[in-house]
Order: structure tokens, then C-alpha cells, then sequence
């Protein structure tokens, strides 16, 4: 028997005896407590931890991605609250993980994502025989590279880029300032678009953006909804899909594989981040080899 085993055989007896809860709630407790506990055996983790935010999270992603409907992912994570407040009760553990992970009034709900191969079906729509498929394909690739939101893609500047560093400059809500790593693919498709469609669609005309529109103007928000939804069409991706829903695939993929919750808060820009301050070349190598690990279009 793990050490996660007798922690949950312990917390059972807590609250039989002095919680004095009913057999019927005692067997859901256990239940969803020996499905985590699978859960985390899967990737070798036997004993609970401070730091596992980041596996409630991916469990909860694992629960929503075998059909358990938000009321039910809702009691699984009623249930580990329960269960890692016990540990710091006890003093087995010192800070409570399950905390940071919120549950709205109305129930669990997580964002709707992609399937890492939806993604790819998806990516691989655009036309690349054609100037605007070659835009196409570089903005939703960025999109879903950095995890951008949709208002952060159609304001980027050509000098937000660098092709060189593998690096892209945000401005984000309250234009909070970010950088944020991107891959080869992500790198390859906005270098064709740069050389091969850019110069063609501006005619001679000069403009700051990244990503212009037959007119030399900037690409708008709804202009890129209007594509992303014919691509979705295209790729035969049934499930409702917005710019949104790749910046929360972002995520959702990088903490499925791994990636700590923090990095991923920073790569979203979800904090206050001053990146000269901050974002010193050892923190930028660091946010750099992480992506390279963890994001499945590296």
C-alpha cells in the first residue's frame, strides 16, 4: 500500500468517526479518491505534495475529457478539498494545494479545448498555395503557439517578433507587457508569411502590423473570427470553437504535459509582469526550454 493509500485510509477514518458522515457519502469520498489516486499513479506520483495544484488541474482536464459532466468534476474536487485540508490539518502537508483551484457558484465548469490532434487538423486547414492560406496558417499557428488572446494577435507589431530569439512582445489587458516563447512551426509559417504574402498584400503600401488584410489594413477581431470559424469548418472540428478556445488549448496542453502552473500563469499573463525586471536573459532561457518541452507544436 502507497503512502497516498494510508493517507486516504486515514482521512476515511476521519470522517467516519468524527465527521460521522453516512455510509453512501463516505463510499462517493472514496470512490473519487481511489480514481485520483489512480490518476496520479499513471505518472508515478505516490506520495501528495504542496505543489499539487498543477495535478488537480490535469485531473480535473482528465475527468472533463472522459464525458464527467461539470456537477460531477465539481463533487471530485469538493472531494480532494476535503481531503488535502485534512493533510494540512494533520501537518502532513504545510500549505493546502487544492486551495488555488476555484469553484464557481454554478458549478465546475472548464473551458472547452482542443484535442492535440483537433489542434493539428485545425493548424493544417489554410490554403498555403494561396497569399492569404499563408497568413492564415502564421496567425492561428501564433495564436495557439503563444496562447494568445485574439485582441494580442491582430495588434502585434512587426517588431513585436523576433525570429532570431524565438520570442514574441504582448500587450496584454491593462498593456501589461509579456514575452512569450514560440516554436519552430510557429516561426517557419510567420517567416513564409513575411517573404512570401506580406509584401504582396500591403501593394506597396507601409503598415506596423504583423498581419494586414487585402487592403494593407490591419486584421481585425472579427475579420479573424469569421476565418478561424471556416477553418473549424473545414477540419471537420465539430465542438464550438473561438480565438478563446486555442488560448485555453494552450494551457490546458502545457499542464497536461507537465508544465508547472506558475510558467504557465506567466505565459498566459495572468500576473503583473515588468519584463525588463523580470524577464532577464536566464528567466527568458528558462520560459524558452520549458515551451520547447512541454508545447506539442515545438
Amino acid at each position: 500500500m502507497s503512502s497516498l493509500d494510508l493517507l486516504v485510509d486515514q482521512y476515511m477514518n476521519y470522517l467516519l468517526v468524527e465527521k460521522g458522515l453516512s455510509n453512501q457519502t463516505l463510499l462517493a469520498y472514496s470512490s473519487d479518491l481511489k480514481r485520483y489516486a489512480d490518476f496520479l499513479e499513471t505518472k508515478s506520483i505516490q506520495n501528495p505534495s504542496e505543489d499539487d495544484t498543477t495535478e488537480i488541474i490535469s485531473y480535473l482536464i482528465h475527468l472533463r475529457n472522459t464525458g464527467l459532466i461539470p456537477k460531477s468534476r465539481a463533487r471530485h474536487l469538493v472531494t480532494l478539498r476535503g481531503f488535502y485540508r485534512f493533510l494540512v490539518q494533520q501537518k502532513i502537508l504545510q500549505r493546502d494545494p487544492a486551495a488555488m483551484v476555484e469553484l464557481p457558484k454554478s458549478g465546475l465548469k472548464l473551458p472547452d479545448v482542443l484535442s492535440v490532434q483537433e489542434i493539428k487538423m485545425l493548424l493544417d486547414s489554410p490554403d498555403t498555395q494561396k497569399l492569404l492560406g499563408v497568413r492564415d496558417a502564421a496567425m492561428i499557428e501564433l495564436l495557439y503557439a503563444a496562447g494568445l488572446r485574439v485582441s494580442e494577435l491582430v495588434n502585434l507589431k512587426l517588431h513585436d517578433v523576433s525570429m532570431d530569439a524565438g520570442f514574441v512582445r504582448v500587450f496584454g489587458k491593462g498593456s501589461k507587457e509579456r514575452i512569450v516563447p514560440i516554436g519552430t512551426y510557429a516561426r517557419e509559417k510567420i517567416g513564409t508569411y513575411l517573404k512570401n504574402a506580406r509584401p504582396i498584400l500591403l501593394k506597396n503600401r507601409v503598415s506596423v502590423h504583423l498581419f494586414v488584410a487585402r487592403a494593407g489594413k490591419p486584421m481585425t477581431r472579427q475579420g479573424f473570427w469569421k476565418l478561424l470559424r471556416r477553418y473549424a469548418v473545414q477540419a471537420n472540428i465539430s465542438k464550438k470553437i473561438t480565438p478563446h478556445s486555442l488560448r485555453h488549448s494552450f494551457a490546458s496542453h502545457l499542464l497536461e504535459g507537465g508544465a508547472d502552473l506558475r510558467t504557465v500563469q506567466i505565459l498566459l499573463g495572468h500576473v503583473d509582469i515588468s519584463t525588463t525586471q523580470i524577464y532577464t536573459h536566464v528567466a527568458r532561457e528558462h520560459l524558452k526550454r520549458i515551451h520547447e518541452k512541454y508545447h506539442p507544436r515545438n
